[in-house]
């Protein structure tokens, strides 16, 4: 299994209230990762610019943070994704909106587009900060999918380099799977039985998932298994806001067309209301 280090970090670099906290954010994970830093600035070079990126990072570069800084003007979208595509980014860090209004939703915010969009990780910060936070508990999704080995992988080996200590797994079974409507005694055990076959079966899946992950990624973890019944995406991000998770890691959609945008699902439920800071693996 391919495990995703993220050799190459960008960031989009915009001189906002949390540009310093934004950097500072990037810059840690960086060096955790022994990555190199892309900045990504939409919009002219200047001296002044360049200077103040520069002494922002400067506690940095005495750890010998690797960095690459990119100015270049036109579409902030198109800017992101094409600079991201030439430094060869693994993982790309966006400030976002915690929650957006419909209007926002519908058209969608400069970090949304660019989330639908890329090719590579996604890291929606929703509150960066200036001073480490640690990252104590991570929640993953374990959707029966191709991408969720690659997924749960890379949540364990950024627990491991995040020394977080747990990890939770959360399986979403939707309604539909069971397909039993409960208007007696009889229906209620029946519907309870499907339930925790349902479970068990989820469990079994997600063990098999964690067995193959390197050990040295799950020492030291703390790893709970979640069933939850309701739609995919919109249960998670409950769950995760439930819990107070610091992080939730999804996998990437695999259709992010208009109609997708108008009837929501999976992904896009996380994207309306960030229940936290969102890693989104490709």
């Amino acid at each position: 299994m391919t495990n995703k280090k993220f050799k190459t970090i960008g960031i989009g670099v915009a001189f906002s209230p949390n540009l310093k906290a934004n950097l500072y954010e990037a810059a840690r994970l960086s060096l955790s990762f022994k990555s190199k830093l892309v900045l990504i600035h939409v919009g002219e070079k200047s001296r002044k610019k360049k200077e103040q990126i520069l002494d922002i990072i400067q506690p940095f570069l005495k750890d010998n943070l690797s960095y690459d800084l990119v100015f270049k003007t036109g579409n902030p979208v198109d800017v992101i994704l094409s600079v991201s595509e030439e430094k060869k980014v693994d993982l790309l860090i966006l400030g976002a909106l915690q929650k957006e209004n419909f209007v926002q939703y519908y058209l969608g915010t400069i970090a949304r587009k660019i989330t639908r969009q890329a090719n590579c990780s996604i890291l929606l910060l929703i509150k960066p900060s200036v001073e480490r936070i640690p990252c104590k508990h991570i929640v993953v999704n374990g959707l029966d999918n191709p991408k969720t080995k690659q997924t749960i992988t890379t949540a364990y080996y950024l627990s491991h380099k995040l020394q977080s200590k747990k990890i939770t797994i959360v399986e979403e079974i939707t309604k539909q799977e069971i397909a039993v409507s409960v208007d007696d005694d009889k229906s209620l055990r029946k519907y309870a039985i499907i339930k925790e076959r349902l479970k068990m079966r989820e469990d079994s899946r997600i063990n098999s998932i964690i067995n193959e992950i390197p050990d040295d990624y799950k020492s030291n973890i703390v790893t709970k298994t979640q069933s939850i019944f309701g739609t995919r995406g919109y249960s998670i991000g409950h769950y995760a806001q439930f819990v107070r998770a610091d992080l939730l890691v999804m996998n990437a959609p695999t259709k992010t067309s208009f109609w997708d945008r108008l009837f929501p699902h999976d992904i896009e439920y996380i994207l309306s209301e960030l229940p936290t800071d969102v890693l989104i693996i490709q």
